[in-house]
C-alpha cells in the first residue's frame, strides 16, 4: 500500500513538473496565439487561420522547411544505419580497441551543443577547409545523432536473450543469416525509435547548426530565430505550432517503438 502510494506521488510530481513546462509554450504562447487576428500579439482579438496562409505562401519559409527536412532525412538515415552498428559492436564486443567504442560514440550526446558546434566549426575550416554549407550541417547532424541510436540500439539488445542467437547458430545459421533472420527482427522497433529520434533531433537543432551553416544555407529553426529578432509575429507561433506538433509526434512514436529506452540506463 506504501509502494503504491509513492507511486503515485512521484507520477503526480512528474505530471506537474511536464505541466510547468509545456502548457506555457504549447497552450498559451504558441499556439493560440498563432490563431490570433492580430499582428502584434499584444492582445486577443479574435480566431483566424491566415496566418497558416501566410505561412504557406513564405517562399523564404518553405525553402528553409525544404532544407531541414532534406538535411533531417538524409542525417537520420545514415545516422541510423552508423548508429545501429556501433550499438551492435557495444553490447557484444567489448576487447580490443572496441572498449573505447561507447566513449567515443557517446561523446557527442554529453558535449554541450555549445561547445560541440564551435569543435565543429574549428575542424571544418581549419582542420579539413571545408566551406561551410549543406555538407557541413549533414556531417554535423550525422555525428550528435549516431549517439542516440546507438543507445537505443544497444538497450534494444540488452533486453534480448543472447541464447536465441546461439540457438541460430547451433542450427547452422552463418553469422548474416543469424543477423538478417533473428537479430535485425527483434531490434527493428529500436531503429525505427532510433531514425526517429534522430530526425526529431535534426529537424529543430539550432546550436550547432547555427555555428555549421555558413552563409546562403539556412534551415527552419535559423529562418525562425532571424524572423523573431525584428518581433514575434503570428506566422512565428504557426510555424513552431507545426513544428512543436510534428516534433512531440515523432517522439510519441519513438517512445511507442521502444518504451525500454525510458527505463533503462545504457
Amino acid at each position: 500500500m506504501a509502494r503504491r502510494r509513492h507511486s503515485l506521488w512521484l507520477r503526480a510530481a512528474a505530471l506537474t513538473v511536464y505541466a510547468f513546462l509545456c502548457l506555457p509554450l504549447a497552450v498559451a504562447v504558441v499556439v493560440i496565439f498563432s490563431f490570433n487576428d492580430s499582428l502584434l500579439n499584444a492582445e486577443w482579438v479574435g480566431f483566424t487561420t491566415r496566418w497558416y496562409e501566410v505561412l504557406f505562401d513564405d517562399t523564404e519559409m518553405l525553402h528553409a522547411a525544404v532544407n531541414s527536412l532534406f538535411i533531417a532525412l538524409t542525417a537520420a538515415t545514415i545516422a541510423t544505419v552508423l548508429g545501429t552498428m556501433a550499438g551492435i559492436a557495444m553490447q557484444r564486443w567489448r576487447t580490443g580497441f572496441l572498449r573505447c567504442l561507447p566513449f567515443l560514440v557517446l561523446t557527442p550526446v554529453a558535449m554541450p551543443e555549445i561547445l560541440l558546434g564551435v569543435s565543429l566549426l574549428l575542424f571544418f575550416r581549419q582542420v579539413l577547409d571545408l566551406t561551410l554549407g549543406l555538407i557541413s550541417i549533414l556531417i554535423a547532424h550525422i555525428t550528435f545523432s549516431i549517439g542516440f541510436v546507438a543507445i537505443i540500439v544497444r538497450v534494444r539488445l540488452a533486453g534480448l536473450d543472447a541464447s536465441i542467437f546461439e540457438a541460430a547458430r547451433d542450427l547452422g545459421a552463418s553469422p548474416w543469416q543469424t543477423f538478417r533472420h533473428v537479430t535485425l527482427p527483434l531490434i527493428l522497433p529500436g531503429i525505427l525509435a532510433g531514425f526517429l529520434m534522430s530526425f526529431t533531433l535534426s529537424i529543430d537543432d539550432f546550436v550547432i547548426t547555427f555555428f555549421v551553416a555558413g552563409v546562403g544555407v539556412t534551415t527552419l529553426p535559423l529562418q525562425i530565430y532571424s524572423m523573431i529578432k525584428v518581433a514575434v509575429s503570428p506566422e512565428v507561433n504557426a510555424v513552431s505550432t507545426l513544428l512543436m506538433a510534428l516534433t512531440l509526434t515523432l517522439i510519441a512514436l519513438a517512445s511507442k517503438l521502444a518504451p525500454d529506452t525510458l527505463k533503462r540506463r545504457p
